[in-house]
Formats: C-alpha cells, structure tokens, sequence
C-alpha cells in the first residue's frame, strides 16, 4: 500500500481540493447504466452501475454525502478505480438528488437506510460474487447504520465509511463554527432549494413557514428534515439517527476512514469506546486528509481510490488488512 503523502496539509485546501478536482469515468470501457429500484411504495431510486468486461471480483454499492448524487467526485473517481480493478461499482443517489425528486415525493436524512437496504436485498438473488457498501460523509452514517441495523449478515462481506459523521449533533455543532461559514451556507442554499422544489410539487406536505428565515443546517433540520419524519426536533433526529449508537451492533468487517484533521467533523467523537471494543470495526486515522479530500501530492492523486480497493481485496481474500498511512 503505496503511503499517503497529502499535496495539501491545510485542512480547508484538501477539502476543496477533493471537492473541485477533475474526475471521469472511462464510458468506452465502462459505460454508466441507469438502473431504477422501487424501495418503498411510491419511491424510486436511481443508480449509476458501472461494470468491466467479464466476471467481476465484487459488487460494491457506493452512497454519496449531504446534497451530493452519482456524480460526485469521489463517486466518479472510486468507479473508474474499481473497475480498472475487476470490480462493479453501483453509485446509488440518495432520494430525489442527482435529478431524481421526480421519482419520490420525500426528502433523505442521515439515517434513511430503507433504499441502500432494499436494492442490497434485491440484488442479492443474483449475487455471485461478494458485495461491499462504501458510503461517503452522511452517506457512510447510513451505511454503518444499516451495518448495524443488520448486525450479522450475508448482505454484504464488508462495509467502509469515510469522513463519517458518526455522531450528528456534534457535527453539526462543528459544521456551525465560524471557520466553516462557507461549507454551511452552501448546504442550507442546497437544502433550501431543494425543499422549496418539494413545496411547489406538494405544497400541503411541504410548508414553508420559515423557510426563508432557516441559516442553518440545525435550523434546517429542526424545522423541516425532523419534522417531515416524526423526530420531533433537531436534537431527537441526531440522537436516534446517528451511527455511533449502532456501532457496538456491527459485526461484517467494518473500516472507518477518518482525516485528524477534517474541518467539518471534530476526531475525538472517533474516540469513542465502542469503536475501541468492537473488533468488527478497524479505524484508519490519518493525520491530513481534510473532509473527503485525501489528494495525493504526485500521481496517482487518489490516493484514498487505491486505499479502499486495498481493503476490498483483504476482505475478498479473506486476509488481515494492514496498512501504513504514512512514511512522514
């Protein structure tokens, strides 16, 4: 495992770093198909599958972060490494992102495990090689959620989350912290926007008192995403929705991918002790990373690409997965 040299050690700069780089899939050798699941009664949920020519060595379903889809970058980079590799990549869209809000009349949140759940259980008959989850920040609460949930399971062989934010109160707490103004005003317009598009289409279902006042992705959430799914408030939705109270649950061989220095989520809720004590969850603390970021100083720059296809051949193998982040 080649170790990870980071080109920016600002944590703000690799976080935008990761965010704005160019990333492209090869569509000659690995075209996209549209695949729709129906996951509940009246939701359909959109996934972009990717495949190599042949048998493949794994399935791996990848789920995107808050007001990300398909085609985020670390989404696009991950498939095309995956397929160079021998693996299918299945880039799943939260409800209504990626242009699907025509496919459901709901929002997402942080813990909706429903949809990655259902197309696991659907693909599964067919299944004939192994299957991972790979969720990204909000994305990768829900897939150690759903790991939870699950506990022991032969839906999937593995699970990986990366820029996790495992305990969603303190995140947020986080993500509100003068330093990071911007990262929240670009949420809370996306989530705005997004919201009042869910208004026009059912105005009854989706009021907008307030809406206009909301600054926040606290006051987001306690307005509108707790209330649209009976948690009540902001402060019941974080506690019963985050994965670090399902984490003691977990027993498929687990990897947590964590920058020390992530601006939008604070390292010490990773200190938690139920990550200690469970021996299905193997954490990767590295120094410099910033939030989905982890660009490498020289090529190959995806550093954080090789590193998980690293991991899904120790699972595949059914070998210890060890590694060195760094040689500085």
């Amino acid at each position: 495992m080649r170790p990870f040299r980071p080109c920016f050690k600002n944590p703000h700069l690799a976080t935008l770093a990761g965010n704005f780089w160019r990333r492209a899939i090869d569509e000659s050798r690995f075209p996209t198909r549209e695949v729709l699941y129906d996951t509940e009664p009246g939701t359909r949920v959109l996934v972009h599958e990717n495949r190599p020519e042949g048998e493949v060595k794994g399935e791996v379903f990848l789920h995107h972060g808050l007001e990300g889809s398909s085609r985020s970058g670390y989404m696009v980079s991950l498939a095309q490494a995956l397929c160079e590799a021998g693996y299918a990549a299945h880039r799943i869209n939260m409800r209504g992102c990626g242009g699907t809000e025509h496919l459901t009349a709901t929002l997402y949140h942080s813990g909706l495990t429903q949809d990655v759940r259902e197309i696991l259980l659907q693909t599964q008959k067919n299944a004939i090689a192994p299957r991972f989850l790979i969720g990204f920040s909000l994305g990768g609460n829900v897939a150690l959620k759903l790991a939870g949930e699950l506990g022991e399971t032969d839906l999937v062989t593995g699970v990986a989350a990366v820029s996790t934010p495992i305990d969603l109160h303190e995140c947020v707490r986080m993500l509100g912290a003068k330093q990071n103004w911007v990262y929240e005003q670009r949420f809370v317009r996306s989530l705005r926007a997004r919201y009042f598009r869910r208004h026009q289409a059912h105005p009854h279902r989706f009021p907008v008192d307030g809406l206009h006042r909301t600054k926040t992705v606290f006051e987001f959430d306690d307005r509108f995403t707790a209330k649209a799914f009976g948690f009540g408030d902001a402060p019941n939705y974080y506690r019963t929705q985050s994965a670090l109270g399902f984490l003691p649950r977990i027993r498929v061989q687990t990897l947590l991918v964590q920058a020390v220095d992530d601006p939008l989520i604070p390292f010490a809720i990773y200190r938690h002790e139920s990550i200690r004590e469970n021996p299905a969850l193997q954490l990767a603390a590295i120094p410099n990373g910033g939030h989905l970021g982890f660009i490498a100083r020289s090529r190959p720059r995806f550093w954080l690409d090789d590193f998980l296809i690293e991991w899904l051949e120790s699972r595949r193998n059914n070998h210890p997965f060890r590694f060195v982040l760094t040689d500085e």
